[in-house]
């Protein structure tokens, strides 16, 4: 899983800093040549903490709230899935994707999916 974190003070300097239009344009193309090799599981962007829920559950009746959230910086932007053979394969997709110039991209294994050896 391929990682983007990021917020809104974050995502208003890269718009300054780049054409947004076009760094679409280039995931997409990323995205596509994903899904042409079979390495693509899927790409998903994330809605920020305004629109999340929590759920807690207590005497098993849910309560929904909208927060607190963990306290963090920054939170995830989107994650992209990919089915690869190896780490090195994952590293670089995504050294490959458009903003890997401009943010960091965290690459973790989905462990019910990977090797037992991760």
């Amino acid at each position: 899983m391929l990682i983007i974190y990021g917020n809104d003070e974050m995502w208003t300097r890269l718009q300054g800093e780049m054409d947004f239009e076009e760094v679409i344009r280039a995931t997409d193309a990323h995205n596509a040549e994903l899904v042409a090799s079979g390495e693509m599981v899927g790409a998903y962007g994330v809605a920020d903490q305004v629109q999340a829920k929590k759920v807690r559950v207590a005497d098993g009746v849910p309560a929904v709230t909208d927060g607190p959230y963990i306290e963090a910086k920054e939170y995830i932007g989107s994650f992209t899935i990919v089915d690869v053979d190896s780490e090195e394969r994952a590293l670089e997709i995504a050294s490959q994707n458009p903003v890997a110039g401009l943010v960091d991209i965290e690459v973790r294994p989905i462990l019910h999916e990977a090797p037992t050896e991760l």
